[in-house]
């Protein structure tokens, strides 16, 4: 059956329409200049601090409405090449046109979700941190291969990345890891990638080749940013130092330059050894720790909101996606039902339509309760 172009092209149409009543161009654009106007005063710089937040708020708006006139643009080039290829019936230029409508298609699919990211914390960067659960050095292994995963889908998008701090396992993989992916909308992105992993394989680690289910917790926090009102006394902290090492045990360097911060009224630890120096590693660890209270903070008054409101079905099952490698090839979100026969792909980072699917999810869900 002949592509329709028509109808598929009036569906982008569609879909770019309602993206860019969400977006708001003009308003954009007059809190474009307003930035603009903003980082131009001669005293921006008296403030670091400030002018960072306002420096960066200006890249994210400018990125913003790029990201939508430039879709808007690729969408009219190809209504040009398919108009040349009809009116000329060049089989060619239509087969070219029916690759950049696939194309197309997936990335007006991420712009629209992006849209639907409207949480309080939806826009900031990232923390996330993988924990080896269940399963012994295969669950180790696992966690190592989610961070891995993670990585490199953040390289694919060319998000910066920072690991914070990383515990290795004796024999092989990851106790936990920790890192930073600095990115706008990073969090609302990858919040729906918070929960427990399970990984079913012919486990590398036994000698007889028997199959294994090992499990990884994935926890997923907005960075916390100098204008958000968190204050922590500093008796509420206990601070210990020592020195960071690598796999097996090698060391990195010979100073204690390795921080564990403990939240004493909660109990909440966050250890972070993978700057150069132990004065930022405490500034690493506070930012994240103030970043986990921030998170917490929130928790508690969605919980009495929920109280308030009646029983409501909780929306998070104990695992959430499953990694199956033996007897047979898939991935499956439990929530969305997403799934894919290519693990090695999403191991490789390709998690897009996993993300996607979990935000429209979530939003569904929202609105189901609300």
């Amino acid at each position: 059956m002949a592509l329709d172009f028509t109808q598929e092209l009036k569906d982008l149409r569609t879909t770019m329409d309602s993206v860019r009543n969400v977006t708001d161009l003009e308003g954009l654009g007059r809190r474009i200049a307003d930035l603009e106007g903003r980082a131009s005063a001669p005293d921006l710089w008296d403030d670091p601090a400030q002018a960072q937040g306002i420096t960066s708020a200006l890249s994210r708006a400018n990125s913003e409405r790029d990201r939508v006139l430039g879709m808007d643009a690729r969408l009219e080039d190809l209504e040009t090449l398919v108009e040349m290829g009809q009116e000329e019936d060049d089989a060619a230029t239509l087969e070219e046109a029916e690759r950049d409508l696939a194309v197309l298609k997936k990335a007006v699919a991420a712009l629209e979700v992006r849209t639907l990211l409207g949480g309080e914390y939806d826009e900031r960067a990232a923390v996330v941190t993988i924990r080896a659960g269940a399963g012994g050095v295969d669950a180790a292994d696992f966690a190592e291969m989610l961070m891995r995963m993670y990585l490199r889908w953040a390289e694919r998008h060319d998000y910066p990345t920072t690991v914070m701090d990383t515990s290795y396992a004796e024999e092989a993989g990851l106790k936990s890891a920790t890192f930073e992916v600095n990115a706008p909308f990073a969090f609302g992105h990858l919040s729906v990638e918070g929960g427990t992993h399970r990984l079913v394989r012919i486990s590398p680690f036994d000698n007889q080749g028997r199959r294994q289910t090992s499990f990884a917790a994935v926890e997923v926090i907005p960075l916390i940013e100098s204008d958000d009102s968190i204050e922590i006394p500093e008796n509420d902290l206990k601070v210990d130092v020592f020195r960071s090492s690598g796999p097996g045990g090698q060391s990195v360097n010979t100073t204690d330059s390795a921080v564990r911060m403990t939240h004493l009224p909660t109990g909440i630890v966050v250890s972070m050894q993978n700057e150069k120096s132990q004065i930022q590693n405490r500034a690493a660890a506070l930012r994240v720790m103030q970043s986990r209270l921030l998170l917490q903070r929130k928790a508690e008054e969605a919980a009495v909101k929920k109280e308030m409101a009646g029983d409501v079905k909780a929306s998070w099952g104990e695992q959430m996606r499953s990694y199956v490698l033996h007897p047979y090839q898939m991935v499956k979100d439990l929530r969305t039902d997403y799934e894919t026969g290519n693990p090695s792909a999403v191991f490789d980072g390709e998690i897009d339509g996993f993300i996607e699917s979990g935000i429209r999810w979530q939003i569904a869900q929202k609105k189901a309760v609300a």
